[in-house]
């Protein structure tokens, strides 16, 4: 297989997460739009279908549209799929002119003097637990004031991207902080990624303005994926690019962390979408699982379904981390054949023994069940073909 050296430099890359409307989230576990671009690039021509079955905050769809491919993303986590939708929304100027006057409007009101109509039913329901303490309730109260106002925008991709900038800032200010901000810092810094968040739309609107592919997001397991009617409006994809669930590895992509380790689930509330879901829900199992059987059961589940829906020959690229790879990278080798996928090795490229790709990922803080040689700060670049369609 040739490798294009701009394909090679991209899955090393340590640049940050940035351009366009990449960093509106984020979104744990993201690959780089970096490497998303430039494996778009190597496998794909414009007009071709890239499918990514495990979206998260939709680097893959993102990149996809910009270079006039068709797109289709899933994730079975609502969260996922409003981001997504959020970055993959042109906007035009009479819409920013709009969020611009509410955002002028809102911030004036965001004096937490003023008695705040409280999210009752959010509030019973779980989603602002952790957030309501003494230290953590005038950032609760001014994003209750901030939603309160959302619905005196006029559109729903308005209101998306209120909600949005809404989302990042709380995100800002109480995910994994040890000094959580006063409420003025939090008003002083949803102007600041206001500002940043239209910059960036603004360039992706312009980027796709003259592009007429389909870009589609579902909020669905890709199990069975290969039952859906989409199929019949959108060439099957010849690229699945993707990152999925980490095998051993705890990863929270449902919550946020407050003070420690204690969690919430108040981005859901912010975006105004609905979880209840623990965390194997969104990692194919618990990952103190012995033999992480329940995992491997549901990712070969999922891949197989991917390999129903591809087209002949399509290529599947791949970022994963292992908590050990010394066997877990097998057994995932081993699923990924039995849905029909083999693996290009690009020994010719290898920076390990085991003659493939690995990166190095930079501030990774995840829990694992047990280390191996090859820590889950570290990723491997997994390139295979579609040889057969699974039974």
């Amino acid at each position: 297989m040739q490798i294009s050296t701009r394909f090679l430099e991209a899955v090393h890359t340590r640049k940050p997460v940035s351009g366009y409307t990449h960093d509106f989230y984020r979104y744990p576990a993201r690959f780089s739009p970096l490497f998303a671009r430039e494996a778009i690039r190597q496998f794909t021509v414009p007009g071709d279908t890239v499918l990514d079955p495990f979206m998260g905050g939709g680097t893959s769809l993102v990149e996809a549209h910009v270079q006039d491919r068709n797109a289709i993303g899933t994730d079975i986590s609502s969260l996922a799929v409003f981001i997504t939708q959020t970055k993959t929304t042109p906007l035009s100027n009479a819409d920013i002119f709009a969020v611009q006057l509410w955002a002028d409007s809102t911030e004036a009101a965001l004096n937490l003097h003023t008695r705040a109509v409280r999210d009752s039913e959010w509030s019973r329901m779980g989603y602002q637990r952790n957030i309501s303490t003494r230290t953590t309730w005038p950032i609760r109260k001014t994003l209750e004031l901030a939603l309160a106002r959302v619905p005196d925008l006029e559109t729903p991709n308005q209101q998306q991207f209120a909600r949005c900038v809404l989302l990042k800032t709380a995100q800002w200010a109480l995910d994994c902080r040890t000094h959580l901000p006063t409420a003025r810092e939090l008003r002083q810094q949803f102007r600041f990624f206001l500002a940043e968040m239209v910059e960036g739309v603004q360039r992706y609107s312009k980027a796709v303005r003259k592009s007429d592919v389909k870009i589609v997001c579902m909020q669905r397991s890709a199990v069975g994926i290969e039952n859906d009617a989409i199929w019949n409006q959108i060439p099957r994809p010849k690229l699945i690019i993707t990152s999925p669930p980490y095998p051993g590895v705890h990863v929270l992509y449902h919550r946020w962390q407050i003070h420690g380790r204690k969690e919430t689930p108040a981005p859901f509330w912010i975006a105004g979408t609905l979880d209840g879901c623990g965390a194997s829900f969104y990692t194919f199992g618990d990952r103190k699982q012995r033999d992480l059987g329940n995992y491997y059961a549901q990712a070969g589940a999922a891949f197989r379904s991917v390999a129903r829906v591809a087209g002949k020959g399509a290529i599947l690229v791949q970022m994963v981390a292992f908590a050990d790879p010394t066997w877990q990278l097998s057994e995932y080798l081993a699923m990924l054949e039995y849905a029909g996928f083999r693996e290009e090795r690009l020994q010719r490229f290898s920076n390990s023994r085991d003659g493939r790709i690995w990166r190095a990922v930079p501030n990774r803080k995840w829990y694992a069940t047990q280390k191996g040689e090859i820590a889950p700060s570290k990723e491997v670049l997994l390139v295979h073909r579609l040889l057969r369609k699974p039974a």
